[in-house]
């Protein structure tokens, strides 16, 4: 909405979870639209990722710095054109600090498990998962624990609303929590929630900001893989 009669507010979701709404305002939503078409492209592009049981995800998939794949990383793109990875750039490791610091007030070197040093260490993202959800795609409960790191995982929304389910460590059951993600939302997820599974059984088609000409949600997952 243009105007709400209670603004959205930042929330704590869970221990280390929050959701920090209108994160990126319009332009610089259009500048990561922008940067995601060009990843979208092949050679290295946008494909569907195939699970080892046989099924296919519905969310369309580019990857950055490290290629994932169920459930691992490669050099070059193993389940598609197997071209080599396309670069993680430096502004993305930029814009996941300044979000981690927004969500959380803390860096990733302090929001994760690292023993204390005499001088502040970080650890720079390196991965970006690039998720396309058409009208009717779905995400289901998983975590994200194929990385070496346990620093904080950064979430960007852009184009059509979703649900996205936050839930626990230990189960993809209750008990979890449903947000409404926007375009331009950030959510960050570290500490004790780091593992916890989350998923989007929804995406509301045809609710992208007219401007930003997208039709579909983008999702763009940042990391620190460790590796």
């Amino acid at each position: 909405m243009d105007a709400e009669l209670f603004p959205r507010a930042r929330t704590e979701i869970a221990p280390g979870a929050v959701h920090v709404p209108d994160w990126l305002d319009a332009g610089r939503q259009r500048e990561l639209l922008d940067a995601c078409r060009a990843w979208a492209r092949p050679p290295a592009g946008l494909r569907t990722v195939r699970t080892p049981g046989g099924g296919t995800m519905t969310a369309r998939q580019v990857c950055l710095g490290r290629h994932w794949y169920p459930y691992g990383y490669a050099d070059t793109v193993v389940d598609g054109d197997d071209a080599p990875v396309k670069p993680f750039p430096g502004w993305l490791d930029e814009l996941a600090r300044q979000a981690v610091a927004d969500a959380l007030g803390t860096p990733p070197a302090a929001a994760c498990d690292i023993p204390p040093a005499p001088a502040p260490r970080w650890v720079p993202y390196d991965i970006a998962l690039i998720n396309f959800y058409d009208g009717d795609a779905r995400m289901g409960m998983h975590r994200d624990g194929d990385d070496k790191s346990d620093a904080p995982v950064v979430s960007l929304s852009l184009g059509d609303t979703c649900v996205f389910r936050f839930g626990n460590p230990e189960t993809r059951t209750k008990p979890y929590t449903d947000v409404e993600l926007r375009s331009g939302d950030l959510f960050v997820f570290g500490g004790p929630s780091r593992l916890a599974y989350h998923g989007v059984p929804r995406v509301h088609a045809g609710t992208a900001p007219p401007e930003l000409g997208l039709t579909g949600r983008l999702n763009i997952t940042l990391r620190v893989s460790g590796l």
